[in-house]
């Protein structure tokens, strides 16, 4: 896929900070399951944060196509950063900008920007993860406040957010369209941070489960309209979706990248194996499934940059990226052999971060309903 010479420039301005600043430490991160230090600092100097806020609330004023090709150098080499990136740029902060008021704007805008505020968003509850709309956290009206009562999980840079997006149900009998979004900061009265999870990929990026008992926010938080928060929401996921098949187009990339490196680094019966058709073949399949996950990616991100609705383009290019990123990985680890099982290699932590974006943003079985029901012309609510 060709694309403008600007954009070009900045996918090598991200690459060569990747190669600098992530990849001789993305094997420590993942092995200690640690943030690294001063990462959150060095993503906001490069002026990413806010890659797709106006230039005035400190941002660059970029568009989805910009913001999926930095999260796609980043998941290269690094899923967990990209994830934890993605969670902050994307999750939280473009759909602050999209979604606030001016005075809202102005407020948290240039801290996230800039990374003194790091941001999340908090949707998936223990007993609520594809059904989203079936939250049980709740929010009543108390004076100038509302007082949040529920719980979040799975929460990426939940444990460390200074800033939350938080969806809660303002009026139960209304179902979806009872759901208000909030802007939740960590010390507002009545928020904690239960415990931080330890998963089997994408580590190092913090991810937590979050407590509301009785949280206090004030009125002038609520992000968008009283009972309102679902168009935020599904538009939100529906650019989320864009980005993070971005993020599972790098990791199958990278796992690519190292599996062709040690085809020709192995030999075997005198020859290395890049020589052997079997191997060939797997390369070629990898190769051709990446590039078709790569048109669909770009193609989802393009209309979003043209503002068109994205549901049915945004849900194919995560579901088959994504399943893809899988499959490319599974393929390296084979390509591998034992040493594919082994932590000596970096295709083991491809395979195990690859898993996650079949899971997360909605699960591939949604994606497969959500296709199905916009070609249909089936309503959700």
């Amino acid at each position: 896929m060709d694309f403008p010479q600007e954009f070009d420039l900045l996918r090598k301005t991200i690459s060569s900070f990747v190669k600098r600043e992530i990849e001789p430490i993305a094997e420590e991160m993942d092995r200690k399951d640690e943030w690294p230090k001063d990462m959150w600092n060095k993503l906001g100097e490069l002026g990413v944060l806010g890659l797709t806020v106006p230039e005035e609330y400190g941002g660059a004023g970029l568009g989805p196509v910009e913001q999926a090709m930095v999260t796609e150098e980043i998941a290269k080499y690094s899923a967990a950063i990209a994830v934890s990136y993605a969670a902050h740029a994307n999750l939280c902060t473009h759909n602050l900008y999209h979604n606030a008021n001016e005075e809202q704007r102005k407020k948290y805008l240039p801290g996230l920007c800039t990374g003194k505020l790091i941001g999340a968003l908090g949707l998936t509850e223990p007993g609520s993860g594809s059904d989203a709309v079936g939250m049980r956290t709740t929010a009543r009206k108390e004076g100038d406040r509302y007082i949040l009562h529920g719980s979040k999980t799975f929460i990426t840079n939940g444990p460390v957010a200074d800033l939350i997006l938080v969806y809660a149900k303002t009026d139960k009998e209304k179902g979806a369209h009872g759901i208000t979004a909030f802007l939740v900061e960590k010390g507002f009265p009545g928020f904690s941070v239960s415990k931080r999870l330890e998963k089997m990929g994408n580590r190092g990026s913090e991810t937590g489960e979050l407590i509301f008992d009785e949280c206090e926010v004030p009125a002038e938080n609520v992000l968008g309209e009283v009972n309102k928060g679902v168009k935020v929401m599904m538009s939100g996921l529906d650019i989320e979706r864009v980005i993070v098949s971005a993020l599972a187009l790098g990791i199958g990339e990278g796992a690519f990248r190292e599996a062709v490196k040690y085809a020709h680094e192995r030999s075997q019966f005198g020859k290395p194996i890049s020589h052997f058709q079997l191997i060939q073949a797997k390369i070629a399949d990898m190769y051709t499934a990446l590039e078709a996950a790569r048109l669909l990616t770009y193609d989802a991100a393009r209309l979003a940059a043209e503002n068109q609705k994205i549901t049915l383009k945004a849900a194919a290019a995560i579901l088959f990226t994504a399943e893809t990123a899988t499959k490319v990985a599974l393929e390296a680890v084979q390509i591998h052999g034992g040493y594919g099982y082994m932590l000596d290699y970096p295709v083991n932590r491809y395979l195990r971060d690859s898993k996650l974006y079949e899971i997360g943003a909605g699960t591939s079985e949604v994606r497969r309903l959500i296709i199905a029901r916009e070609l249909l012309g089936v309503k959700t609510f």
